[in-house]
């Protein structure tokens, strides 16, 4: 049985640095490493964040930071994206657990083990105070906002994602969260391009 306080100090011990692991009821839990898209879902959301995560708007992201939503015995989730929006700014950057709630956290449901969880997870960050969880599905390609105490609505491909009340301001369509990174599309055409001109000499 580990507290949050142990799980931080072990996790870069554990493999590939403690990514993909969690503390559930003071037991390390582990997940399967996701699929791509996981990653350019993170790569499209943070530089959509960074363009409106101005100098003059106190909210910032943490990625991966293990939030620490019960005690006795401890249950440490790190989400992919946490928002904070009060507070001193940057303040959980440098943290490995927190207790400090988010208003915000963003999930990606980008393996069978986590969409089979995802409906527990929603609840265990509503009753620790997390007022709004997006959970961003690769497979249905939409985004389920599910705010603390209110009906959940589902955002599909072709819609706007939109931060209010949160963000005020920010927006991203949803299919665009999905997409391939520029340098990965430029190297497909690329060899596309070399291909053809091989098969014509």
């Amino acid at each position: 049985m580990l507290t949050a306080e142990e799980f931080a100090d072990r996790k870069f011990d554990l493999p590939e640095g403690g990514r993909w692991h969690e503390l559930v009821s003071g037991e390390l839990n582990q997940f399967d490493p996701p699929e791509v898209v996981h990653g350019n879902i993170i790569l499209n959301l943070s530089k959509a964040l960074a363009e409106h995560l101005t100098p003059d708007n106190p909210a910032y992201a943490c990625f991966e930071l293990g939030l620490v939503v019960c005690r006795d015995p401890d249950t440490v989730r790190c989400p992919p994206v946490s928002l904070f929006v009060e507070g001193e700014r940057f303040a959980e950057m440098d943290k490995q657990v927190t207790e400090t709630r988010p208003a915000l956290v963003i999930e990606i449901a980008a393996s069978n083990a986590r969409r089979a969880e995802m409906a527990d997870r929603i609840g265990e960050f509503h009753d620790w105070g997390v007022g709004l969880v997006w959970v961003i599905d690769p497979e249905g390609r939409c985004v389920h906002v599910a705010p603390r105490g209110h009906n959940r609505q589902v955002v599909v491909a072709a819609e706007m994602l939109w931060g209010r009340p949160l963000l005020p301001g920010f927006g991203i369509r949803v299919d665009e969260l999905f997409a391939d990174p520029d340098w990965w599309s430029g190297g497909n055409q690329s060899r596309q391009d070399t291909d053809e001109s091989q098969s014509q000499s």
